[in-house]
């Protein structure tokens, strides 16, 4: 009796059809775990609109839910004038400041990875950031920090944000450039597929 050639081909093309078929078309985030949008929440803290822009990119990419961290007394020019005594280095300076944020994210509980964006503001994360992390429960959640500065990297900022959040596991972050395309957001997303 004669083996057939092809048999290791059909059988290879049959168990990649039926793995595709497993996958139902969803999105995919791999590590992470999930495939399901409404699991994903994109929270960012944005200034000057750069740290947006990248967290816009993110919840297209991923379907996530997109929030806003808003503090409860904006920044002003003036706070941003890092060549003085301004209010965001007099925050940078103060380990406990904590500035209080307007609003909330509803409904935390739903949300099982959070993307979590902030500009470097001397080599770290705002203390807003801090503030929004202190205040919710993020046990057993996945967070997935990016920023976005001129020139500076993500250094140490995302981990010194993990004793905020100390019950959820922590992947690497991203820094991207103020001016960052889709295209490089995206493939840094779909880069955390593994």
């Amino acid at each position: 009796m004669k083996r057939w050639k092809g048999l290791p081909v059909l059988i290879f093309i049959t168990c990649l059809t039926v793995a595709l078929s497993a996958c139902g078309g969803s999105a995919d985030l791999g590590k992470l775990g999930k495939t399901d949008p409404s699991d994903v929440l994109v929270a960012y803290f944005s200034c000057t609109n750069h740290t947006k822009s990248v967290a816009n990119y993110i919840a297209d990419i991923t379907g996530g839910t997109l929030y806003e961290i808003t503090p409860e007394i904006p920044y002003t020019s003036e706070d941003l004038n890092y060549n003085s005594d301004c209010r965001a280095n007099r925050e940078q300076n103060d380990d406990s400041a904590r500035p209080a944020i307007k609003g909330e994210v509803e409904n935390m509980e739903q949300y099982d990875v959070i993307y979590l964006g902030y500009p470097i503001w001397w080599g770290q994360a705002p203390k807003i950031i801090y503030t929004f992390l202190e205040s919710y429960d993020l046990s057993g959640k996945t967070i997935v920090p990016f920023c976005t500065s001129g020139s500076s990297s993500i250094g140490s900022s995302a981990t010194n944000l993990h004793s905020s959040a100390s019950g959820a596991t922590w992947l690497n972050g991203k820094r991207f450039s103020g001016a960052a395309q889709r295209s490089e957001v995206e493939n840094w997303v779909n880069g955390l597929n593994g």
